[in-house]
């Protein structure tokens, strides 16, 4: 990229530079304070990036690390981050309707999977969440931010190392001693993906100092095929009934506090393509897979703690 800092780029924003780079605009973070581990998130991201390219993966446009400043320059998103549109003020003015939110969840489960299956070696994400779903123009998701991101050795079924990511989100064998694997990103794309179709925060405020946990919330009206309560209630039944059902499954199955009850990301892309393609007269004991997946309409998914009610210390 030609010299970033001739334009005086000194926040996270749209910047014009045409001129530069025949790219009518770019976004640019820069790092707020210069420390050992914001230089190490920083290395990170720039080596991540610069090994991966994906359609549903945010693309990286250049870097500057000169003196204290660190920059790193992506292709600019219009239409914000996926929060924005589930909890911000974008989601007052403007409502994700139903196919986008299916083609949402499917780009961003793409993306996720090229890390887990085609990225060599293999890279798990650690901090999936609706501020890292970047839309473009087109509402197509882009997984962003790679600054926790952690290679995985070769032949590795898991690493241990310290906790990185958002509460919420996090898987309980990560939380609790530190396993971290693909599983832990497909826990938290289960929780990510309850959020997009309830528009409800992954950990809700109750009274007392308690919070209860999005699964926990659901788990209730999933056991009761209550799926219309689960949806967000904005999009005025203006929802296919059968994706909708069959897309609740998956994130239960998602975000099983058992890790061997997981699916794959590959499985999960699967999955939602056969959703997107189910009609709402489609009958009613439908399958995600073929086989061996008839126990997804019975999942129970009584988290064990971590992802029912906590009282979490206020810091």
């Amino acid at each position: 990229m030609p010299q970033t800092t001739s334009v005086m780029i000194t926040r996270l924003e749209k910047v014009d530079l045409e001129a530069y780079t025949g790219v009518k605009q770019i976004a640019v973070k820069r790092l707020k304070a210069m420390s050992a581990k914001a230089e190490m998130e920083f290395a990170l991201e720039v080596e991540i990036l610069g090994r991966v390219r994906h359609k549903n993966l945010l693309g990286l446009r250049g870097f500057y690390a000169g003196g204290n400043e660190r920059l790193i320059v992506y292709d600019y998103m219009p239409n914000h981050s996926l929060i924005a549109h589930l909890h911000g003020q974008i989601a007052e003015d403007c409502v994700l309707d139903w196919n986008r939110r299916m083609n949402i969840m499917i780009g961003s489960a793409e993306g996720i999977a090229y890390l887990h299956h085609e990225a060599n070696p293999h890279i798990i994400h650690r901090d999936i969440k609706a501020s890292n779903v970047l839309l473009d123009v087109e509402f197509q998701a882009k997984v962003a931010d790679f600054g926790f991101a952690k290679l995985m050795p070769d032949g590795a079924t898991h690493v241990t190392t310290r906790v990185k990511g958002t509460l919420g989100y996090l898987a309980p064998e990560y939380a609790m001693w530190g396993k971290v694997s693909e599983s832990c990103d497909v826990y938290s794309f289960g929780i990510l993906l309850l959020e997009i179709i309830s528009a409800k925060k992954p950990l809700q405020k109750l009274p007392g100092g308690f919070r209860r946990g999005i699964v926990q919330w659901a788990t209730p009206h999933v056991q009761k095929g209550a799926f219309d309560h689960i949806v967000d209630p904005r999009l005025r039944g203006r929802y296919d009934r059968a994706q909708l059902k069959l897309v609740v499954m998956i994130a239960m199955r998602c975000s099983d506090s058992n890790v061997e009850n997981r699916p794959t990301m590959m499985e999960v892309v699967e999955w939602l393509w056969r959703t997107k393609q189910v009609e709402d007269m489609v009958d009613e004991d439908v399958n995600v897979k073929e086989k061996n997946h008839n126990d997804m309409d019975e999942d129970e998914n009584n988290y064990d703690g971590h992802n029912g009610m906590e009282k979490l210390n206020e810091t």
